[in-house]
Formats: structure tokens, sequence, C-alpha cells
């Protein structure tokens, strides 16, 4: 018969009726695809099908003709068995025909010679294994061999006297109809390189065609042959290179876990695989350590990063986020537990576990018809991350070894990024944490400051910075602003930044003034940097190395007198907003940075009016790339102009103007609205350096408790104003003055000329005095003093209740 195509032994026959059931089932089927006739009979011969018929098969079996086709089909354990099919109608009496069905796995060709194929054929290699036609001067089909019949799925008689075009009338072959009759018209010789499907085939393949023209003697063109070569092989490979290189310039972009993945998923999919998951270990993706596997036990698992040539990722069972468990005993745990790549079928034993412990597992199996699966675990310098699958259902060909190989070299180039980037995601949590830890909560309440902040870490690939800002209490209903910035990145900036602010809340407690903060901060500064230093003879006493530095404002704001005294260090100055809305940037002394040593402080004060807003900040918020300072303080002149505006509001409005991109630096926001005291919440005397000024202050401090309201106060405050007062007229210098505040507490100051501070000692049994500072310390909440520029103050604060 011409164009038959030799089969090995064990030959498939089957007979299907016109509606496409079975109808009889042969032993040599039953032996090749693993069906008993009782499971066969009476079903669709679709459901043997493991991809549709091609499209030269599909158009004579509506026309009742006679076809020959490769098909792959399914075995009953699943697999996909490429087979070549012939179909012959039969006669059946009734209109519509029945089909005699034979086939098996095709022998490889040896091509023959094609009875009357004449002069032209002998001027070809009949034998060639690969496909092979002659076609004369109009070219019309002469002769073709045994492996051009299979792949275009037409014998020789049906095809002979035709042209490409009336045989296929579609794309490609009208264009290779087209550049045959160039090369009859110029005599010269075409190559062409192509990814198709053949007529006769269900897979596409890559081919490599010559069009040559065939010259007698004289060397006129009598027609020409068509020389075919399959180079799906070959393209495979160049294919694999260009899927290597593709991972290595797109996987790893970014420090994200979850974009890595993204990645590894997307390079895949585009490369050879038609659906790809990447689960990482739940510890894994939680961002810690990864747990270690142990056999016996199912693994928990994160779906990272799914993709598929589908939209929407119909073959998935999970979503990105979702968590779920590999059960004991099944292809993905063996995988983990191996540490290398594993290959398998639908219908390998542990396969069918795998499938039957999820029911919407092996449905999505069975209806994308997933014929192939990869498994490759990602492991990074010996650790296990998790796991990527690789699936096939569109792709006709199963994974190979080089597929395999192919796979877990783009996988493990991915697992160094996602434990790269996991690495980083940890530290960076780390530092952040350890940041956020070292920077005050809630701001606390205060009866003369509004307080708002803003506090944005970098949102660039670097580590999180060293600035900080503080709101600290101080006695007298004053408050303490403090904004800093320790030079460079990462934990250890952080860690600096901590105990700068440590020391800063120390030095705030004993109320040093601002310019004699600062001293204290900078040799601070010097002695961590001596301690952070590199260690080399002498370190102790060498100068300081300046990897150790930061920047600081501090201000110090007075309800009472309205007056605020600032100093700062290397900082920007601080915005003042008026109760007009006129923004001005306050003229203080710069100051060094801190760290560098020997240079003095200067504090400036000034008075605001009530109603004004102060506003300070890091350079992150004024610098960056794309502007200058003087640019970016524009913007914050501009941003801070309504002082009416709730401060939250302001702070939103600052980010916004300011901030023209994703910040380079760490970025501190503090905003502080200031008012008066009411002046009926404070009382004020002056009281003689005398003994009898004793009674007299404890006389009016009694009167002023009941006046507001605090008679519950007035043993207690009594007894205070008497201690406190009868040490200044002992021990200290006019002119002393007393003062009662009426504040979030009840605090009472005593005044004097003398800079000598106090201290508590125990006094003995028989001692005579000793023991008025440690009544004090009983009575009140907190105690202690500070100097003033005409002596010192000691106060004491009595909580409020309701």
């Amino acid at each position: 018969m011409e164009g038959h195509v030799p089969l090995v032994p064990e030959d498939l026959a089957v007979v299907v009726d016109a509606g496409g059931a079975v109808l009889v089932w042969s032993t040599g089927a039953r032996r090749l695809l693993g069906y008993e006739p009782a499971e066969v009979v009476g079903r669709s011969v679709l459901t043997l099908l493991a991809a549709d018929l091609p499209v030269s098969a599909r158009r004579h079996l509506a026309d009742g003709q006679r076809w020959s086709t490769e098909a792959a089909l399914l075995h009953r354990n699943g697999d996909r068995i490429f087979v070549h099919l012939q179909g012959i109608p039969l006669d059946a009496g009734t209109g519509r025909p029945l089909w005699l069905v034979t086939g098996a796995v095709p022998a490889p060709p040896s091509g023959r010679d094609q009875p009357g194929a004449g002069v032209l054929w002998d001027l070809t290699l009949a034998q060639l294994p690969m496909p092979v036609a002659i076609y004369d001067r109009e070219a019309r089909l002469v002769a073709a061999n045994e492996v051009m019949t299979r792949i275009m799925g037409l014998p020789v008689a049906e095809m002979r006297g035709k042209t490409l075009s009336e045989i296929e009338p579609r794309q490609p072959w009208l264009e290779y109809d087209r550049l045959q009759r160039q090369v009859l018209r110029t005599g010269k010789r075409m190559f062409l390189e192509e990814q198709s499907q053949a007529p006769g085939e269900i897979r596409e393949h890559s081919w490599s065609m010559y069009f040559s023209a065939l010259t007698d003697e004289t060397g006129a063109v009598q027609g020409l042959s068509a020389v075919v070569f399959d180079t799906t092989e070959q393209y495979w490979a160049r294919r694999h290179l260009a899927v290597l290189n593709d991972a290595s310039m797109r996987i790893g972009s970014t420090l994200d876990v979850t974009r890595t993945a993204e990645e590894l998923a997307d390079v895949a999919v585009a490369g050879f695989a038609d659906f790809v998951t990447v689960d990482l270990l739940e510890s894994v993706a939680l961002g810690d350590e990864p747990e270690p596997l142990r056999p016996g036990e199912p693994v928990a698992v994160r779906r990272t990063a799914q993709r598929s040539v589908l939209a929407g990722c119909p073959e998935s069972v999970a979503d990105p986020g979702d968590a779920f468990r590999y059960p004991v005993n099944t292809p993905p745990v063996w995988t983990l537990l191996a540490g290398h790549g594993t290959r398998h079928r639908p219908g390998d034993p542990g396969m069918q576990e795998w499938l039957r412990s999820s029911q919407a597992r092996a449905d999505t199996v069975a209806r994308h018809r997933i014929h192939s699966v990869l498994m490759v675990p990602l492991r990074a310098r010996g650790v296990t991350l998790g796991l990527v699958h690789f699936l096939r259902h569109r792709t006709p060909e199963t994974f190979t070894e080089d597929d395999q190989r192919l796979a877990e070299e783009i996988v493990a180039r991915a697992a160094v990024s996602v434990d790269n980037a996991r690495r980083y995601t940890r530290e960076r949590h780390t530092a952040l944490a350890l940041q956020r830890s070292l920077l005050p909560g809630r701001p606390p309440g205060l009866a003369a400051t509004e307080v708002a902040y803003r506090y944005l870490p970098t949102g660039a690939g670097a580590d999180v910075g060293g600035d900080w800002f503080d709101v600290i209490p101080l006695s007298g209903a004053r408050v303490a602003l403090v904004v800093g910035d320790v030079v460079g990145h990462g934990i250890r900036a952080s860690a600096t930044m901590g105990r700068l602010r440590t020391a800063v809340r120390t030095l705030a407690d004993v109320d040093l003034a601002p310019d004699e903060l600062l001293t204290q901060l900078d040799d601070l500064v010097i002695r961590l940097d001596r301690e952070e230093g590199p260690e080399v003879p002498g370190r102790a006493e060498a100068a300081s190395s300046g990897e150790v530095g930061a920047t600081c404002l501090y201000a110090v704001y007075d309800p009472v007198t309205r007056r605020c005294t600032m100093a700062r260090a290397g900082h920007p100055p601080p915005a003042l907003v008026t109760p007009a809305g006129d923004v001005r940037f306050l003229d203080l002394p710069a100051g060094p940075p801190l760290g560098l040593g020997g240079l003095p402080f200067e504090s400036a004060e000034v008075e605001l009016a009530e109603g004004s807003v102060l506003a300070l900040y890091t350079d992150g918020l004024v610098e960056t790339a794309d502007h200058d300072i003087e640019v970016g303080l524009g913007l914050l002149r501009r941003a801070l102009a309504d002082p009416a505006a709730p401060l939250e509001e302001t702070c939103d409005q600052v980010l916004d103007t300011v901030l023209t991109g994703r910040p380079a630096d760490d970025i501190v926001l503090l905003l502080a609205r200031t008012s008066a005291l009411d002046t009926a919440k404070v009382r004020t005397w002056q009281l003689p350096q005398h003994p009898a000024a004793v009674a007299g202050a404890r006389k009016m401090a009694c009167e002023q408790l009941e006046a507001w309201g605090l008679t519950d106060a007035a043993f207690a405050t009594e007894l205070i104003v008497s201690e406190l007062v009868t040490n200044a007229v002992r021990y200290g210098d006019g002119p002393i003055a007393l003062r009662l505040i009426r504040d979030a507490a009840l605090i009472c100051e005593v005044s004097d000329g003398s800079s000598t501070a106090p201290h508590l000692r125990r006094a003995r049994v028989y001692d005579e005095g000793g023991r008025g500072l440690l009544l004090v310390a009983q009575i009140s909440e907190r105690w202690g003093s500070r100097q003033t520029p005409t002596g010192k103050t000691i106060w004491a604060e009595q909580p409020l209740t309701s």
C-alpha cells in the first residue's frame, strides 16, 4: 500500500462506530495501552486521546476518507504513547461508515524507492531518513519518501500532481509554496528555518528546509527538491542556553524573596515549562531560619509564586500566600529529602498517592492533561529553602534528563538569590525592630505643648539609618525636643543612636542647659568612636577616627515664660511658624557635629508667641538626589504655611510636598505647637533670706492651694515648702523665690542664688538636721534640682488626683 508506515509487533486494531464509540478492542490494543476490553468498549474514543488529532486527519474523518497520522494516546497508567494511526472507512450498510483504526509505535523509517518517480526521482537520494519531496517545473508534487508522507499525514497518491498550496491551503504552507516557485524561477537554492506543526503530527518541531533547483545537463531547471531536517534537539539545546542566559539576567534583580521567586517562575515558563510553582518552607516564608526536614513528617510550605502559559494560572490548587503541607511518602517530600531533582508522570505509584491527597489536584491534572512533572528542591549553602514544581500539559514532550539539568541549574542560581534576599530581609527587619524599639512611642501628654511626628525609614536598598527624635518632659512644666542623626546605616548606627538617645535622656534629667548637654554628648561620641575604632597600638591615646559621628538639635521650651532655648551640633536649623503664618528658619549658631571634640556649642533663646509651631527635622527630608537643600527648605517653608492646621495633617502635608520620590535616607519630622501656661495656674513669691520667711511661705502656699481647690495636698505641700525654703535660707544665697505650678502635677520650686547642688544624706539618730530632702523625696513623686543663670532651683512634684 503506497505511503504505508512499517509498524512494530503488537499492532493496535480498533473498530469505532460513526459516533466515536469503541465497538471492538483487539489484544494488541490491550497490550499497547493497558486497557481491558470491558473498560473501553462503548466508551468514546476521544477519551483515549492525549491531544487532538492533526487538522488533516480531522478533515478526512469529516469527509469519510481514508487517513493516516501521528497521534498521542493515553496509557491506562497516565503515560503518553505516540503511535502512527491509519483510519479505513467500512461500509456498514447504514449510510454512516464504521472505522477500522490500526496502528502501533512506528519503527524508524528506512526509505525506499517510490514507483513512478522516473528520471527526476533518480536525481535525489531516495533513501535519506528525513523528509524528501520532488516537485516539477510547475511546483506540483511528483514524489515523496515515506517520512514526508508521514509528517504530511497523506499518502503520495493523494498529493501527487498538487502544489503545496493545494495540499495545505493555509500558512505556513502557502509561504513554502511561494518560496518554491521563487526557486523554480531563479534557480537559486533557498534555506528556511521554521518552528511549526506538520499536518500529520501532533507536536511542533523545529525544521531546517532546503529548497534546491534540479537542473538537467544543459542547466535548465526541470523541478526542485525539498529536503527537511528535524532540528528539534538542536532547537531545545539553544533554547536551554537562552533560558540560562535569561535566568542570569532576570533572577535576583531585587533583595525581595517574593519577587525573586516570581522571577524564577517567569523565566521557567518562558523557557521550557507550562506551569511553575515556587513553594518556600513555612519558616523561610515567615523570615525565620529554615527548619530541618525530618523523615516521616509532613513538610509545611507556603506558595510564594506561580506562573502559567494560561491566563490566571487555572492549573493551580493554591493561591500565592496560601500555607499547606506536603503529605508524608509523596514525591515532594522525597525530593526535598533527596536534595536533587526528580521526574514523575501522573501514573507513577508515588504520584498517585500525591494526587489522592487532594481531589482538587487530581481534578486539575486530569482536566489540563498534565503529563510530566519535574520537582527541584530550592537549596543554597547546603540549606533547603523550598521546592519548585515544573509541569507540562501544552508541551507534548515529557521532561528529559537535559531538562532536569537545566531546571536544577536555574533553581540553584535562584536559590542563592532567594537566600540572599531572605538574609537581607531578616537583617533589615532586625535593624528596623531595634531602631523602632529605641524610638519613643506615643508622645507624652503635655499641658502647654502639642506634638506630632513622622519617622520614615529609607525606602532604598540601603540599611536603616540612625535618625532619632525624643520628647522629654522636664521639671517646671518644661519640655525638651530632640532630633538627631547618626552617621552611617545598619545595626551599628541604630545601636549608636540608642546609646545617644539614652544619654540625652539622662543628661536631660540632670537639667543641663542645651549647650552643656551637647558638650557632654560630644564627649560620649568621642569615647564611642575610640571604642569602635580599629585596634592599633596607642589607639586609646589616638585622636577620634571619625567612624562614629552624629548631628543633634536640642531645644527646651518653658511654657511659663514662653521662651525656648536651643543649641545644635551640625544639624539643620529648625523652622518657626508664627501664628500669623510667617515661616522662618531660626538663625542658631551652627556648632560642630558631635564627635569632633574641642569646639564649643552655643545656645540661643527665642520667645515664642502663643500658637507658634516649631519644626525639627533631619537632613533626609530636605536633601535628596533630585534637588539640593535650598530647594528642599523652600518646599518645607511652603508646606508649613498654615499654622492653624492640625499637626497630624501638617505632617502629611510636609511629606507630600517635600518628598518628590522614595527617600534615599531616613527621615524624622517633629512638629510642636507651643502655648503659654495659664497665669492662673502659676504663683510666684519673693522671700527674704531670713528664718521667719519659712512660716510665711507655708501660709501663702496653703492659701493658694485652697484657692485652687487642692486642700487635700496642703499637708504634703506645706512640708515640702518648709524644707526647701529652710534649706535655701540656711545654705543658699539671695534672692530666694517660691513658685507653685498647677499642671498635670503640682510643682513646688524654690530658687536661690547659690549654685551648690543639694544631695541626700543619711542622718544619725541624734542629728538635728539632714532629714529635709529625705522627707521631700518620700512625700513627692519625684524631685530634683537644676542650674539657672543666677543660681539653682530645687523642685518637687506631687501627683494630682481627679
